[in-house]
């Protein structure tokens, strides 16, 4: 034994004398991407300008023209428009086509890879990041950032918090007082009834991995037990779910639809509204008033529940309750543009029959609204990168902003035909041509 060790001994003294070999310089060497020949729209501005933009690793090293190529991998835009990633600011990747497919009809390893899918569809679509509104998708979350999956950057919120006969109750109706539903112990959403089951359940999400914290404070349109004009925690509980937050430097989204829930939000200290189809406009000059941000999801409210009958999976109650929002979307939106809100766009869309189509949550505020596109496009970027910020140390992306073209923020961007600013439908995805994502080519198909 003590000759095998001095042998090893001075074999490393012998490699210790020579001089270290130098790494291989492409090792060390940062991955550079030159773009050129196109007109780059930086998420904010009200037109175009021509210049070329330099990446490094995964952040925008410089946007201008003349840049410095050596070394760089030289992409020829062909004089399309760059633009930021799209941002989906309402996803629901553990939902398929409705809340309960993941008790009735699949397990959650079903679940799971239904998520994955579609989240290589979101880059696909031009979609480089998407904040999840609720469900068990922490791991996926997880997986994304250490690189595991193909996936766009996630903003989870974790489980839904709900109380009983909430909107995220998605027990049966036998269930007994102490009943436990299987979706809740996977984590999709957590039925609490007190400050104390409410504040568990956000510090619970926050451990695993959320970003913020999402509540249901009233009524919906595709659960069973919570008619639509119910008010959904006391202010107490929602304060509690606000407290928890901001404990944990960040911020708590809320479903809510009508005058009652919203008003109790912000006076709770919620900072974002999920829908709020059916509130006054002196609610939404509270909203202006207070910096609480809308969350808008365009296609549900406007298309899909202006013909509830063509929703298979909802029941009679379901289809009255959509046709009802349906009819308040419309003024409502107008006065949040009015008003001048701080609006984002999420489509809330899922399942098969909206696979592939999530930039129609935005262009539907064009075609239906007939909002200027510069305002539509900031939802889903400089707007959206403005909300997910409030997400502060629980952002897992700290290497720089998210929402815009411009020196020092990631490198999400993407490629498209034409002039979204004219033609709001190249952002669909057949114009979406070629789509970055954290420095990473995820989509290629320029000619």
């Amino acid at each position: 034994m003590f000759l095998l060790t001095t042998t090893y001994a001075l074999i490393g003294l012998a490699c210790a004398s020579h001089e270290p070999a130098a790494a291989p310089q492409e090792q060390d060497a940062v991955q550079r991407t030159l773009i050129t020949n196109v007109q780059v729209w930086d998420g904010a501005a009200d037109s175009r300008r021509a210049a070329d933009v330099l990446i490094e690793g995964n952040l925008i090293k410089a946007v201008g023209t003349g840049l410095a190529s050596e070394g760089a991998t030289v992409i020829d835009g062909q004089g399309k428009t760059l633009m930021p990633g799209l941002i989906d600011m309402h996803s629901h990747f553990a939902i398929q086509e409705g809340m309960l497919t993941g008790r009735f009809d699949y397990d959650q390893m079903a679940m799971g890879a239904r998520a994955g899918k579609d989240m290589r569809g979101y880059l696909d679509q031009g979609f480089t990041t998407a904040r999840d509104a609720g469900g068990n998708i922490l791991g996926l979350a997880k997986a994304e950032r250490n690189g595991l999956i193909e996936a766009p950057r996630l903003f989870p919120a974790g489980g839904f918090l709900s109380q009983t006969g909430g909107h995220a109750d998605t027990g049966g109706f036998n269930d007994g007082i102490h009943s436990v539903d299987s979706l809740e112990e996977h984590g999709f959403g957590y039925i609490c009834d007190s400050p104390a089951e409410v504040r568990k359940a956000a510090r619970m999400n926050l451990r695993a991995g959320a970003t913020q914290i999402k509540i249901m404070a009233g009524g919906g349109v595709a659960s069973e037990f919570d008619p639509l004009h119910m008010v959904q925690f006391t202010e107490e509980e929602m304060r509690t779910a606000v407290e928890v937050a901001n404990d944990y430097g960040t911020y708590v989204m809320a479903h809510a639809y009508h005058d009652l829930s919203v008003n109790r939000c912000i006076d709770a200290g919620v900072k974002v509204i999920e829908h709020n189809f059916l509130v006054s406009e002196e609610t939404i000059i509270r909203m202006k008033e207070n910096e609480v941000a809308l969350s808008i999801q365009a296609v549900m409210s406007l298309v899909a529940f202006g013909d509830p009958e063509s929703i298979t999976f909802f029941n009679t109650d379901q289809k009255q309750k959509a046709a009802r929002v349906n009819s308040g979307a419309r003024q409502m939106l107008g006065w949040a543009k009015k008003h001048d809100l701080i609006m984002v766009t999420g489509g809330d869309m899922f399942g098969p029959a909206y696979t592939g189509i999530q930039a129609n949550n935005i262009t539907a505020l064009v075609d239906l609204m007939e909002w200027p596109n510069l305002l539509v496009l900031k939802t889903a970027t400089s707007n959206a990168g403005r909300v997910l910020a409030w997400s502060g140390d629980m952002n897992p992306y700290k290497d720089g902003p998210i929402g815009m073209v411009k020196e020092g923020y990631y490198a999400d961007v993407i490629l498209v035909d034409g002039n979204p600013l004219e033609d709001i439908h190249m952002i669909d995805r057949e114009h979406v041509r070629w789509v970055m994502k954290d420095g990473t080519v995820y989509k290629d198909t320029l000619e």
